[in-house]
């Protein structure tokens, strides 16, 4: 068993196809099922199911996959690990971000980071808050920047506070109460609201709020993206609750504060366990490496 056949087992996990792992992989198909083959073998288990219309991995591959995943992070964190200790900063750095995030300017810090450590290989992964919390505590993520209600709290992983704000009313231009200079809860409560799904950490903020000032409101179209969101707004669907600073950045569209609205808290999550040296060196270019 090497390090090589658990890649070519991960691309074919992940793919669900020998084809596209051996594109991924940069092999003929013929090598990576060769090398496959040759593991199953080892092993004295099929890792996978192979029919003429798909390929998924059987009850062996999927007790396998974890343990291959951590045998690959280990390599890769010993290789960057010696580049450290002679000065170099190198592997892999998976940072998740929600959409609406703006205590930091990331796109930037990605560009500086980057121009300092060139021989990391950066990701962005997008998801919810509560998806990326996940991600991190199970490792899959070196760092997450989230948003949530002020009484969210984070399991298992190390997280700190960036900064806090208020939610405005984003309306069409057209709309009636884009004239107004602020509303409270009360008067949105008659309106119809496009936000994000139920029992997300980004509707939650909202939801509470209404309910804290014993309020009911109509959420009518339920979104995954804040780009899905800004459009149906556009087209006079309904209202949206969004970061101040965030809807200030939404063309096309009116800010209205709210005298008792939302609160949202931004903060950064981190894994508890050591981070590698390029997940050190992105904490403390953000000064959260204490």
């Amino acid at each position: 068993m090497d390090l090589q056949q658990m890649r070519y087992v991960l691309a074919v996990a992940e793919t669900a196809s020998f084809t596209r792992a051996a594109e991924r992989c940069h092999v003929v198909q013929s090598a990576l099922s060769h090398q496959v083959a040759r593991l199953e073998k080892e092993l004295g288990a099929r890792l996978f199911e192979r029919t003429s219309r798909r390929v998924r991995l059987t009850a062996a591959g999927e007790a396998f996959l974890p343990a291959a995943r951590q045998a690959l992070d280990a390599a890769e964190r010993a290789r960057a690990e010696v580049a450290a200790a002679t000065g170099e900063v190198r592997g892999t750095l998976t940072v998740g971000a929600i959409p609406t995030v703006t205590a930091v300017d990331l796109p930037a810090v990605l560009r500086d980071y980057r121009r300092r450590y060139p021989q990391v290989r950066i990701s962005l992964r997008a998801g919810s808050s509560d998806q990326l919390v996940e991600r991190v505590r199970e490792g899959r993520l070196d760092a997450a920047f989230i948003g949530v209600p002020p009484g969210f709290r984070t399991q298992g992983v190390h997280d700190r506070e960036l900064a806090h704000g208020r939610h405005v009313a984003v309306v069409a231009p057209d709309h009636p109460l884009a004239a107004h200079r602020e509303v409270d809860l009360r008067l949105l409560a008659d309106e119809v609201f496009v936000d994000f799904a139920e029992g997300s950490a980004a509707r939650a903020q909202s939801d509470q709020a209404f309910a804290a000032a014993g309020l009911r409101r109509e959420v009518a179209f339920e979104v995954s993206g804040v780009e899905l969101m800004s459009r149906m707004v556009r087209q006079g669907l309904g209202v949206a609750l969004l970061p101040a600073s965030f809807a200030a950045e939404l063309h096309g569209l009116r800010s209205v504060p709210i005298t008792d609205g939302p609160v949202r808290v931004e903060r950064l999550v981190r894994n508890r366990s050591t981070p590698t040296p390029a997940a050190a060196a992105f904490l403390a270019l953000l000064g959260a490496d204490d």
